[in-house]
């Protein structure tokens, strides 16, 4: 049974947890996993997990998939690849909370710190995945938007990709609306009601809507409702840190301090034409999924704040 390492081997030294190889099959009896074993040094067992967890990968033509069974027929001249990281393929995913389950898409309450969709080295950590995992009957899964891994709140996942495609498009095109609420540092009474900011990002156009909501008793943080009309990659974080108000959490854009609390960002509000039932829907957070201002909430010296999670 022989097999060719293609290009871009790589294997840590003195270390089994970081690696990456693509190998040729040379016959439809070889085994991909022997033959990722032989190119890595991993066990099966190892090589086995990230196949089912999406970190392993098949290319045949153009196309190219993950390859999770191991017994699933393969051809001459198809390439695997594997992308291992032991600590990725560690992490346990947080359990998302199904909102609607409409057949050809649901609406999931995503918590923080699962991921919206995954990368080449694996995929079980993401809200999509859990979807095909957990729901009933059993279906694919398609990703439709994102939603910052660090954030928590509403979000859509497809499951034909034609769904996908109709979803995707209201999204491309801004006929989604989508609020959010947030609570910042600072007192952000003190600007007008409302803030709009249509500051570039990465040379494209954003436009985000901030109105207030709640002020803490001592001043030192705030509530505050957002409508973006736009979706671009750390929008709302980014526009508030312009404007001086980080978000509580935010550890990217905010006083960098790690206190411990997520990030206080929730998207709690879509509204679009369903291309399902063909008329107007709207899911809505309850109150009790909504971040919460702590009467005790103080400014410490670093610029961190003490907010309820």
């Amino acid at each position: 049974m022989g097999f060719t390492a293609v290009s871009d081997l790589r294997v840590m030294p003195d270390s089994q947890d970081h690696a990456e190889a693509h190998v040729v099959i040379q016959s439809p009896g070889d085994s991909p996993i022997e033959l990722l074993g032989r190119a890595t040094g991993l066990s099966k067992q190892r090589i086995k997990l990230a196949m089912t967890q999406g970190a392993v990968w098949i290319t045949r033509g153009r196309n190219t998939r993950r390859l999770r069974r191991a017994k699933r027929a393969l051809r001459a001249g198809d390439e695997v690849h594997l992308y291992y990281d032991a600590a990725i393929l560690a992490e346990i995913p947080p359990e998302p909370t199904l909102v609607a389950d409409v057949g050809t898409y649901s609406v999931w309450c995503k918590p923080s710190g699962l991921r919206s969709q995954g990368s080449r080295w694996g995929d079980h950590c993401t809200v999509v995945r859990w979807a095909e995992r957990h729901l009933r009957p059993e279906r694919s899964a398609f990703t439709v938007h994102r939603l910052d891994r660090a954030a928590n709140g509403l979000i859509l996942v497809a499951h034909s990709r034609s769904i996908a495609a109709a979803l995707s498009r209201l999204f491309r095109e801004r006929r989604v609306e989508k609020r959010y609420r947030a609570i910042v540092a600072g007192d952000f009474s003190e600007q007008p009601d409302p803030v709009r900011v249509e500051s570039p990002i990465d040379d494209k156009d954003a436009v985000s809507q901030f109105s207030i909501a709640e002020v803490s008793d001592d001043r030192s943080c705030s509530m505050i409702d957002i409508q973006i009309e736009t979706g671009r990659k750390h929008q709302v974080r980014r526009h508030l840190a312009e404007l001086g108000y980080p978000i509580i959490g935010d550890r990217l854009y905010g006083s960098g301090a790690n206190d411990g609390v997520d990030l206080q960002l929730t998207a709690y509000l879509l509204v679009f034409h369903c291309p399902v039932a063909d008329k107007r829907v709207e899911y809505r957070l309850g109150d009790q999924w909504l971040p919460k201002i702590t009467v005790a909430s103080i400014a410490s010296p670093d610029g961190g704040r003490s907010v309820a999670p």
